[in-house]
């Protein structure tokens, strides 16, 4: 199949297109960031890469890292993790707090922001050197130590982040988190910092369309957390989305504010979109026109 050709012709259509969405203006860094960018960035099983525009420029990778975090935190507590947050989707916006009231601090599922900080307190708790072994998981990950957190937005994040903390209290008064709230949410704010460019994410995503092995063929989880991690992309990855994205891409996939989308076809292919203007949900407008487009003109979803 000619890949380059087809997302050459997808950046062609949409680059121009005059409705892009919102720039996330919430997290005061993230809106300086130029509306007209826009890449995709394609890596097959068998390591062949094709990108188009501007799929070499990092951006802050924000709820995609979420992602990365589940998984290291499986690798620490096992199957006794989804004792402290579930797996079911949420049907409600990723900073919505009144559904943590009601289950009694028990996230619905590890995507949203409360269920992130679950996912933090158990990395706290299992990392000697939490900020810096997390950037190094995922720099292995990646095999590039070019990765970094972006400590601007580290900043813009903690001078903004009140409902996290507001959510990160609420776990606590629960009993569902061990650590301090500070300490949880500061490493919260440096993994939604991670800078990453659709290229960098497309590695760092492959281990999750390679039965839990990246691109250098070391094991990190096994196939059975990998096809879970798969199943909570497909069903939660885009908060009060994730129903749509499954209908018009047909893929297992997580988004962010910043404008990236990762996607993953198990046993075939991972694809990173970048482009930052959001639609009224908090996903980006044109990363998702740009996987529908990519998904019907291949014929590659797992449906």
């Amino acid at each position: 199949m000619e890949y380059q050709g087809i997302l050459d012709h997808i950046y062609n259509t949409l680059k121009d297109v005059p409705e892009r969405g919102e720039v996330a203006s919430y997290i005061p860094e993230l809106h300086k960031v130029d509306p007209a960018r826009f890449g995709l960035h394609l890596l097959t099983l068998d390591g062949k890469e094709y990108g188009s525009g501007d799929f070499d420029i990092p951006f802050s990778i924000q709820s995609i890292s979420k992602v990365l975090s589940l998984s290291k935190a499986l690798d620490f507590t096992g199957p006794d993790l989804w004792k402290r947050v579930d797996v079911e989707p949420s049907g409600n916006p990723f900073n919505f707090l009144a559904l943590l009231e009601l289950e009694r601090g028990i996230p619905r599922n590890p995507f949203i922001n409360a269920g992130a900080l679950v996912i933090c307190d158990v990395l706290l708790s299992g990392f000697s050197d939490p900020k810096e072994d997390f950037l190094n998981y995922v720099r292995e990950l990646a095999d590039d130590d070019s990765i970094r957190y972006d400590e601007t937005v580290v900043r813009s994040e903690k001078e903004t982040g009140f409902r996290n903390a507001a959510a990160a209290n609420l776990l606590k008064s629960f009993g569902n988190m061990e650590n301090e709230v500070e300490d949880v949410l500061d490493f919260y704010f440096h993994q939604c910092s991670l800078y990453m460019s659709c290229r960098q994410l497309a590695r760092t995503f492959y281990l999750f369309a390679n039965g839990g092995k990246n691109m250098k063929g070391k094991s990190f989880i096994s196939a059975s957390q990998a096809k879970r991690i798969n199943a909570i992309m497909l069903t939660c990855g885009f908060y009060d989305e994730a129903g749509e994205f499954a209908f018009e891409v047909g893929l297992p996939g997580k988004s962010g504010v910043g404008g990236g989308i990762v996607a993953v076809h198990p046993g075939n292919y991972c694809m990173a979109t970048w482009s930052p203007g959001l639609n009224e949900r908090g996903n980006s407008l044109l990363g998702m026109r740009a996987l529908e487009m990519f998904t019907t003109r291949t014929g590659l979803s797992i449906f």
